[in-house]
């Protein structure tokens, strides 16, 4: 059994205050009109008698036929049970013709047909009554599915969004962590100092970015002690440069959005053996972020696939759920066999 919500009481009183108003309309206006209080109640039994059948039937419609046999396609029984009970409810009114023939046994053709064809019209008022609650019922189950298709895709959403970003962190720790031990075996001190610096990125990632947007300030520090850390395992060969110019310091974006693209850029754009180049920029203005990276272009062999492509797709798929409409990506190889990816947001 469905629980009674608090939206569920609402409605019902709604319906009850509409129909209220419908009945005590013509007795409202007559009390106005005449201020005769013998006159307007007669009046407002008047409506009440004709309109008891079409608010009974309307009720046990909305509530009880509409939601277990219509919308259940049982539309033959339902038919059948609003049959019965547009004659239950308005008993008195369809069988009055049995009085009448009684108090006037000769009536004429013209006056039976003028009762049978208040009669039909009558059934027809409660049919159609029938049919409007149906209809509302109808209107308000469709915003209630469509209601919970949107949330069930916000939560698709959210779900997909966190699994992206379980996908980049794992990346970067693992690298990171390779380059320092590697460090440990040159430079003890240089190694610690990479500690402390991998301890500030983790710390930043596990507890600034819950949030669905985040200062943009964060972003880039975090972009600096991440481009710094990522150089250990670079050699005199490669040239590294990265410029950040932040108007706003208030500016919020997506957390760890660019830094598949920065793992990216050191993953498949250094040689050990030939001259290698990073250039990272970002530039914020007004309500405009741009990002780039261009690399030298070195892909990795067939024997050598690990990770290739991850960190572009998750970045591409994040941008879809996060920015839709509102980013432009760039990505070319140049013909000095340069890497570029540009992405552009407007938010």
């Amino acid at each position: 059994m469905k629980k009674i919500e608090k939206s569920d009481i609402w409605l019902f009183l709604v319906q009850t205050v509409v129909w209220a108003v419908v009945i005590t309309a013509l007795p409202l206006a007559t009390f106005l009109s005449t201020h005769n209080w013998e006159t307007t109640s007669t009046s407002l039994l008047l409506m009440w008698q004709e309109f008891r059948g079409p608010l009974i039937v309307y009720f046990i419609n909305f509530y009880i036929l509409g939601p277990y046999l219509f919308f259940r396609q049982k539309y033959w029984f339902f038919a059948l049970c609003n049959l019965l009970l547009i004659l239950g409810v308005n008993y008195g009114f369809f069988f009055s013709y049995l009085m009448i023939k009684e108090q006037v046994p000769y009536m004429t053709n013209d006056a039976w047909i003028g009762f049978f064809s208040g009669a039909f019209l009558f059934l027809l008022l409660n049919a159609v009554t029938a049919a409007i609650a149906i209809g509302i019922l109808h209107f308000i189950r469709v915003r209630q599915i469509r209601q919970q298709l949107l949330d069930e895709k916000a939560k698709s959403t959210e779900a997909e969004l966190a699994w992206l970003k379980s996908q980049i962190n794992p990346h970067f720790l693992f690298n990171t962590l390779n380059n320092i031990s590697s460090l440990t075996q040159i430079d003890a001190d240089a190694a610690q100092n990479a500690i402390a610096q991998l301890s500030e990125l983790l710390r930043y990632a596990m507890y600034e970015t819950n949030k669905k947007t985040v200062p943009i300030t964060g972003e880039v520090e975090f972009m600096r002690n991440y481009t710094a850390l990522m150089k250990l395992r670079c050699n005199e060969k490669t040239e590294v440069s990265s410029e950040f110019k932040v108007q706003n310091s208030e500016f919020e974006i997506a957390p760890l959005l660019f830094v598949s693209l920065i793992e990216n850029a050191f993953k498949h754009g250094v040689s050990s053996s030939r001259p290698s180049k990073i250039d990272i920029r970002l530039e914020q203005s007004d309500n405009r972020l741009v990002f780039s990276c261009d690399n030298t272009n070195y892909p990795k062999d067939d024997a050598d696939r690990s990770g290739s492509g991850i960190g572009l797709e998750n970045t591409r798929r994040r941008l879809d759920l996060l920015y839709p409409g509102r980013y432009q990506w760039e990505q070319t190889i140049t013909p000095e066999n340069i890497y570029h990816v540009r992405i552009t947001l407007q938010l």
